[in-house]
């Protein structure tokens, strides 16, 4: 089937003028694709990817396969129907685009081909045991797994299922739930004979493999220390490209090395380094470094940037690496030329770049979201974007989005803050607020779509994202200035940026509100426990008395490095859970939210601050979503999460 998405995009601005444009609802939340991993073909003429969109009927996403040609001309979605279609890759020779489909199977995910030359899938592989990233080798004989060990030897599952046990230090973890020694080892797979061949073996986890252009060798990351559950030190290694091979270890930084890639020619690898070496540091960034292939003559190349870096990608030159760079609120692509070192700005403005792929065709794709439009596929052409992609065209036809633009504040100790707001329309004035913060706490609110602002400033409010002392963008220390002290000076930045924007005439003062999820609800709780000024809040996946989450979360390795352990520092802990001993002062009603099967941030914080509020008589509801992880991901608990923000709000805001 084969659909033109320039021809949409003309009939909807035809449709346009005759459609009834309505505000943002959250109902519309269900009509946004979400596009991802975006891949060049050899030979830089299409770009293949994912495009997740909401099935209704089955309360579920669904992500399917595309391609676009790099002129812009043709846009065509390869895959259909009931069953998921992820992760495609191009196989070196440009002949098949493989992908990743539970159809067909029992086991899970398998990988299929597609040949170019037309017909339907072929499924390849019919391996037990999840399959996680992969790769072609460069002659495109071969394919480089990662396997997780399947649960029950890959048999089925008893009728009663065998008691869980558990002897690991880090045991539980969000989605994959208690942890077993289960391990994700490297597997080669000869494509032609569809024999599978077994590269690692242990108790030791690998990702992240890349192979070598000759295709001779494959780098990968792992933790090889004696107990990787007690540090984050990930190093990164090289094996050959056969069974038995013995692996090289070519970095030993304490801390996270990552992201392997190779340059063109071969002669270098360069990766992400940590700037702590610490066995566990939230508040920490990602530098680019380079190496040659047996792990001598390492080089930093971005540290006087001060900011983090993600997605590396070498130029088919060997002499230059771009990447991504988080700072202030965007994410811009930068490139770095390795023999003199000097940084330069590719392509930047008020809006994030979230991906990056390129390869030896020379040609680059980006992806690419504003503060109007969900992420969309970019060509990048001599530092500047030509759009590719057009999917969220349709649905922006119809709606009325609200505007959102920058400010600055100042806390009550002098540091300066930013914050994104918007409001209904430019000129809006003296609104019912809304504070709505961020999670994290290492994250930032950029010029991206904002789903959730959007819904609320769309239902009549003004509403703030505040990159508070903790966020990323602003520096090392920035990031690093709550350290074992949560809850202080992100409180202060967070009032500063109120108090800036009544100045402004934005927030009216009267009509105040706050929440968040995640750290977000976290520093929700501690900011109401703080000031009373807030008249409505709601609180997601929070936690208050921090002493009864220990052990029950994952965070195990974080408390003990940062604040130490309870029975040694249990002053530190009660300070750090502020908001639960001084759950007296909360006067504002809350609305609290979790999903039931958080391991990230069990719902147990949420129950014990519902029974604080209840127990002092203050208007409080608690909505527990069943089956549902950290991030909240069936389509019909999203919007009916952000209609109960609507209504809490509306209840105590517009009165």
């Amino acid at each position: 089937m084969k659909k033109t998405l320039l021809s949409l995009f003309a009939l909807s601005c035809a449709l346009y003028a005759t459609a009834q444009i309505k505000p943002f609802k959250p109902a519309d939340f269900d009509k946004i694709p979400t596009i991802s991993d975006p891949q060049l073909s050899p030979d830089g003429k299409w770009v293949a990817y994912s495009v997740s969109e909401v099935d209704t009927a089955k309360d579920k996403r669904v992500s399917h396969l595309w391609v676009q040609s790099w002129d812009g001309k043709e846009s065509i979605e390869l895959t259909h129907g009931e069953e998921a279609a992820s992760a495609p890759r191009w196989s070196p020779d440009g002949k098949y685009l493989s992908f990743v489909s539970s159809r067909d199977s029992k086991k899970g995910g398998q990988i299929w081909l597609m040949d170019r030359r037309g017909g339907e899938g072929v499924k390849l592989t019919d391996i037990k045991g999840d399959i996680g990233e992969y790769a072609w080798s460069p002659d495109s004989k071969k394919l480089v797994m990662v396997i997780s060990d399947p649960e029950n030897k890959g048999k089925e599952e008893p009728k009663t299922p065998k008691p869980i046990v558990i002897d690991r230090y880090h045991f539980k973890q969000d989605i994959e739930g208690y942890l077993q020694h289960l391990n994700k080892h490297l597997y080669l797979f000869d494509v032609a004979a569809k024999k599978l061949d077994t590269l690692t073996r242990g108790d030791k986890d690998e990702s992240s493999p890349v192979w070598s252009p000759d295709g001779k060798t494959i780098a990968f990351v792992s933790n090889r220390s004696a107990d990787p559950d007690k540090n984050e030190n990930t190093d990164i290694f090289t094996i050959d490209a056969h069974p038995n091979a013995s692996m090289l270890q070519i970095t030993s930084w304490k801390g996270p090395d990552t992201n392997p890639q190779w340059s063109p020619d071969g002669k270098l690898i360069a990766f992400l380094r940590s700037t702590s070496d610490a066995d566990y540091m939230m508040y920490d960034q990602n530098m680019l470094c380079t190496m040659d292939v047996v792990g001598s003559n390492k080089k930093i190349l971005t540290q006087q940037l001060d900011r983090p870096v993600t997605d590396l990608a070498w130029a088919k030159d060997s002499k230059n690496i771009s990447f991504l760079v988080v700072d202030d609120r965007e994410r811009y692509v930068a490139s770095v030329n390795i023999n003199n070192g000097k940084i330069s700005t590719v392509n930047k403005g008020t809006y994030s770049i979230t991906d990056i792929n390129t390869n030896l065709s020379g040609n680059w794709v980006v992806q690419k979201t504003d503060p109007y439009t969900p992420a969309e596929l970019f060509a990048l052409e001599g530092g500047k974007l030509r759009r590719l992609t057009f999917h969220q065209q349709a649905w922006l036809a119809n709606v009325k989005l609200a505007h959102v633009e920058g400010f600055e504040s100042t806390s009550a100790d002098g540091t300066l803050v930013n914050g994104i707001v918007l409001t209904p329309d430019s000129n809006a004035k003296k609104l019912p607020f809304i504070l709505f913060i961020h999670g994290g706490p290492v994250g930032q609110d950029e010029y991206a779509f904002d789903a959730v602002g959007q819904v609320l400033a769309c239902a009549g409010y003004a509403v703030a994202g505040v990159n508070y002392r903790g966020s990323n963008g602003r520096g090392l220390d920035y990031c690093k200035a709550i350290y074992a002290d949560w809850g202080n000076k992100e409180v202060k930045d967070l009032l500063g940026a109120v108090d800036k924007l009544e100045k402004l005439g934005i927030a009216d003062p009267d009509h105040l509100g706050i929440g968040g999820w995640s750290y977000g609800g976290i520093l929700t709780d501690y900011t109401i426990a703080s000031d009373t000024r807030f008249k409505a809040a709601a609180s997601g996946a929070g936690s208050a008395l921090q002493l009864s989450v220990y052990g029950s979360d994952q965070y195990v390795l974080q408390y003990e490095n940062e604040i130490g352990v309870p029975w040694k520092n249990a002053d530190k802990w009660i300070a750090l859970s502020y908001p639960f001993f001084h759950a007296d002062k909360i006067k504002t009603p809350v609305l609290y939210m979790s999903g039931l099967k958080d391991f990230n941030v069990p719902t147990i914080g949420s129950e014990q601050m519902y029974q604080a509020m209840r127990s002092q008589g203050i208007p409080t509801e608690l909505i527990l979503y069943p089956n549902s992880f950290h991030g909240i991901t069936k389509p019909s608990y999203q919007v009916d999460r952000l209609q109960r923000y609507v209504e809490w709000y509306d209840k105590y805001l517009k009165k």
